[in-house]
């Protein structure tokens, strides 16, 4: 299947083109002939599936065929996000994929100077992408005017609602004209999920292209039990014993992710932390040295890691389990993208032995796991015990890692 046999214009064909992609995704083939028909769309859709451009294409197509182009352009399309680096990028995306059309797109969100975004809309745009609290300040300073919106999109909606997003949501719908097109994009369908998109939807067309909450296909996840206080000098000697020069790791705090970066430092590795504290700029230049090989660690929180889309990353590292198991499928989510390979490794100490045991719960399966001699832990997990079986004459020998048997593979930042 091509992208012309979806019924895009041939502007925007080539502009895919130009970005080395022929055939759609999944989630593409079956989200944009929706979406050109003028549907409501509830998409289940993992990041690294090619959302973006599943909406980004039939909408800008759908701008381009009334497209206004006198001085005054209203915003009519409106694209919500929960972080600065995803809106960010989904605003690339219009820019890329709308470089042959006469539409213009901004962006906005927090963290940065708010008069440069007050100039852009005043010159008058066709798409904004936003975090919904610094929109939120545009409306309230009458910067921006929402009443022409013909398109909504709700992207990581999930993501929204677990960041608190749900009032400011119901605010920036308030400002909406009632009759308009939506469309909502979300990892998982929680509950609350569901109950928004009751609400917000008309007879939706619905498009899962993986199973719920299931994990990237090509991601190999490997549990490593140990014990918390030689987390950090495994981390070190894995990266280091087995070259891995691109490194994605998570911890639950932002101090955490400072003060592991600093010890990764010290161990000779380069490395650096974003999180909700950084500034805008910071965050931008630790991402952009992570991109182009000057930092080998990235060292993140959960919500400064949402949304970040870095080409071919190898290696994804839980330092810290999450105590929301589908924030685990997010994470790991970073690898593995596209179709590429990538592996997730989980360092897991007894006191997370519950945070394992719910992200399994949620995965149907168990992860396989692999004790490496030197690092064999005091207190093991005690579902590691029990899996494990061995005795005193069967562990492993030294400079040796036994792995038990199992899959390896799975079924596939701040506002």
């Amino acid at each position: 299947m091509s992208f012309e046999s979806l019924g895009l214009e041939a502007d925007l064909v080539r502009a895919v083109r130009d970005q080395g992609y022929n055939e759609p995704t999944p989630v593409q083939r079956e989200a944009i002939p929706a979406v050109l028909a003028g549907r409501d769309l509830l998409a289940g859709a993992q990041t690294g599936t090619g959302k973006t451009a599943a909406f980004a294409l039939p909408v800008l197509q759908g701008l381009a065929a009334s497209s206004q182009h006198g001085k005054f352009r209203p915003v009519r399309a409106l694209v919500l996000t929960p972080t600065r680096e995803l809106a960010a990028q989904v605003g690339e995306s219009f820019r890329i994929y709308g470089r042959h059309l006469d539409l213009r797109a901004t962006v906005i969100f927090g963290g940065v100077g708010i008069n440069p975004q007050i100039a852009a809309l005043r010159r008058g745009v066709d798409v904004v992408v936003a975090t919904p609290g610094r929109l939120l300040d545009h409306a309230g300073q009458h910067t921006v005017d929402l009443s022409k919106v013909e398109v909504l999109v709700l992207d990581e909606a999930d993501r929204m609602l677990d960041m608190g997003f749900l009032r400011d949501i119901r605010r920036i719908l308030a400002l909406l004209p009632a009759r308009r097109q939506n469309l909502l994009f979300s990892a998982t369908y929680a509950k609350e999920i569901r109950q928004l998109a009751d609400k917000l939807l008309d007879n939706p067309a619905q498009v899962q292209v993986a199973p719920r909450n299931a994990t990237a296909e090509r991601v190999d996840q490997l549990v490593f039990p140990l014990d918390k206080r030689r987390k950090r000098e495994f981390l070190s000697h894995m990266i280091g014993q087995r070259n891995w020069r691109q490194v994605l790791v998570f911890t639950r705090t932002k101090h955490g992710a400072n003060r592991l970066a600093q010890q990764l430092e010290r161990d000779g590795l380069s490395a650096t932390a974003i999180h909700g504290n950084k500034s805008q700029g910071a965050r931008t230049r630790a991402l952009h040295g992570f991109k182009n090989g000057s930092v080998r660690v990235l060292v993140a929180t959960d919500i400064a890691a949402r949304g970040l889309d870095i080409d071919q990353l190898p290696h994804v590292v839980n330092y810290e389990l999450p105590n929301v198991p589908e924030d685990y499928v997010h994470r790991i989510g970073r690898t593995g993208r596209a179709g590429r390979e990538g592996q997730a490794v989980s360092l897991v100490c007894a006191e997370e032995h519950d945070y394992l045991a719910g992200i399994e719960k949620l995965l149907k399966r168990e992860l396989p796991r692999e004790v490496v001699a030197g690092y064999e832990p005091e207190a093991p997990l005690a579902r590691v015990a029990a899996n494990r079986g061995r005795t005193a004459g069967n562990r492993p020998q030294p400079g040796q890692a036994r792995r038990r048997r199992g899959r390896g593979r799975a079924s596939r930042a701040a506002p």
